[in-house]
């Protein structure tokens, strides 16, 4: 059970828990049972904390607040999650990119490796209200890239501006 605005936002949050445990899956030496049970604890965490902050009609509302980052500073909703299965921060940096950054907005979850690395989507879904979802035309080179493990070229999108 749970309330209108949280069931909205399970795809999204299950794809970005998703991405992050293939990537520490990638790095290797995570067993699968630890790895299911941190993408587990990783949505529970989002979860939590995006519960007050989604906003389907102003998908651009509270996107700084749910955006996952590490640049330097271990993201808090990702050690938590790695916390529960006794990775530490110092782990987690030698596992993940140290500049990740992943975006979890309604109807699109995007991440960006390093910082001026190519934003990929990697989950997007039209919004409800016939309102037409940008196009990429670069996503599937970009994915592509992501499976060879090659630096993508150098593309800059400024397709998400966080207003302070």
């Amino acid at each position: 059970a749970g309330s209108g605005a949280g069931e909205d936002m399970r795809t999204e949050i299950s794809t970005a828990a998703a991405f992050v445990t293939r990537l520490l899956r990638a790095a290797g030496g995570v067993g699968e049972e630890q790895l299911r049970c941190f993408r587990e604890c990783l949505q529970e965490a989002m979860h939590e904390h995006y519960k007050h902050h989604w906003f389907p009609l102003v998908p651009s509302k509270g996107s700084g607040y749910r955006c996952i980052r590490i640049n330097h500073k271990m993201d808090p909703l990702i050690g938590k999650a790695a916390g529960t299965i006794g990775l530490s921060h110092e782990r987690l940096f030698q596992l993940l990119p140290s500049e990740l950054t992943l975006w979890v907005d309604p109807f699109e979850v995007s991440y960006r490796i390093g910082e001026d690395g190519s934003i990929c989507v990697l989950y997007e879904s039209p919004q409800p209200g016939g309102k037409v979802a940008k196009q990429l035309e670069s996503r599937t080179s970009c994915k592509e890239e992501w499976r060879i493990g090659r630096s993508s070229p150098s593309k800059s999108y400024n397709m998400m501006t966080v207003s302070s």
